[in-house]
C-alpha cells in the first residue's frame, strides 16, 4: 500500500512510540487497518513525494540520444548507459553473497537497458559478502532525476552543433514533466 500525506506527528503511551500521518485517504487508511493482522511485523517507507516523470519526457530524451548516436557512431543504448551514472540518487547499494554477484547482476539488469551493476568490493563487517551498487535505469526515475538527464543530453547535443529545443521549449516541457 502506498499513501500520501502532508503531515505528521509522534506520540509515547505506554504501549510504544506511534506515528501519525494526517492524509486525505481516508477510506485506504482505514482498509489497510482492517485488514491489519494482530503480531505481524510491516515495513514502512517514508520519503518525499516526487511525481513520476511523462513519457513524453522520455520520448525527447531518446530522440535526442538517437541523434547523439547517429553523429558519434555508436548505438543509441551505448549513449544512454553513458549517461546513467551522471545521475544523482539513481542508486542503492546491496550487499550479494560473493558466489551470487553474477546471478544478481542478471536478475537486476533483465529487461532493462539503463540498469547496471558496480562491485564496491568487500563488506566490511559481512565476511563473504560484496558490496554492489545497483544503478537505475530512466524508466524508475522521478521528474527530477529526468530533467536532470535531459540537461546532459542537450548539453552533449549542444557540443556536437545537434539542434535542441531551446531552453524556453525546455522549461515549457519540464513544467509538464513535474
Amino acid at each position: 500500500m502506498r499513501i500520501q500525506f502532508d503531515r505528521a506527528r509522534w506520540a509515547q503511551d505506554g504501549d510504544g512510540f506511534w506515528l501519525s500521518l494526517r492524509t486525505r485517504a481516508s477510506e485506504q487508511a482505514k482498509m489497510f487497518l482492517d485488514d491489519m493482522q494482530n503480531g505481524k511485523l510491516y515495513d514502512a517507507e517514508i520519503k518525499i513525494h516526487r511525481e513520476k516523470r511523462s513519457l513524453d519526457a522520455n520520448a525527447y530524451a531518446w530522440l535526442l540520444m538517437d541523434k547523439l548516436a547517429s553523429k558519434l557512431h555508436i548505438s543509441p543504448e551505448e549513449i544512454y548507459r553513458l549517461y546513467i551514472h551522471d545521475v544523482a540518487g539513481n542508486f542503492v547499494i546491496q550487499p550479494v553473497r560473493e558466489d551470487m554477484i553474477e546471478r544478481w547482476d542478471k536478475i537486476w539488469c533483465s529487461g532493462h537497458v539503463g540498469r547496471m551493476t558496480d562491485d564496491l568490493g568487500e563488506c566490511k563487517h559481512t565476511p563473504g559478502y560484496h558490496n554492489i551498487r545497483c544503478y537505475l535505469g530512466s524508466s524508475d526515475y522521478d521528474s527530477a532525476q529526468m530533467s536532470r538527464l535531459i540537461e546532459l543530453i542537450v548539453d552533449d547535443c549542444k557540443a556536437q552543433g545537434i539542434q535542441t529545443d531551446t531552453p524556453e521549449e525546455i522549461a515549457k516541457r519540464e513544467a509538464l514533466w513535474t
